[in-house]
């Protein structure tokens, strides 16, 4: 039996897409400046979003080319990572200031920091699982 992937080269394609229009968008045009909740402190947490969508625009154009299930979970764990070592980091600078608007914005923000972190943890260690069945050459049973 062919070794099965549980995403299509469309979607490796469409990620990477993605992740190319983010980093142009933030960096670019129109840039991460243009909007009035982020304070300079934003330059401080650049480096690792700029790191976390490279990685995901080079993990989805290698995952086209190679069709690989342990490829594919190395290379989701190197993007979780980056995208975790960017949350962290949003949480330590937190580079928002919300004026005066609702007071709740804040709070609000930590929330979805915190949920993305978990679910960073929650998915590195499906990746793991995955690498580990990929390697021993595991394959669950047809339904």
């Amino acid at each position: 039996m062919a070794d099965r992937t549980t995403t299509s080269r469309g979607g490796n394609v469409g990620s990477a897409i993605v992740n190319a229009l983010l980093l142009y968008g933030i960096n670019i045009w129109p840039g991460w400046q243009v909007l009035p909740f982020l304070t300079a402190d934003m330059a401080r947490v650049l480096d690792l979003i700029n790191a976390s969508l490279i990685a995901g625009i080079i993990v989805n154009l290698v995952c086209v080319v190679i069709r690989a299930r342990a490829l594919m979970a190395l290379g989701n764990l190197l993007v979780i990572g980056f995208g975790l070592a960017a949350m962290l980091r949003l949480w330590e600078v937190f580079p928002f200031d919300f004026g005066d608007g609702w007071s709740g914005w804040p709070v609000l923000v930590r929330v979805f920091l915190v949920v993305g972190i978990v679910g960073s943890v929650i998915g590195a260690i499906v990746e793991v699982v995955n690498l580990f069945r990929a390697l021993v050459g595991f394959q669950p049973r047809p339904r």
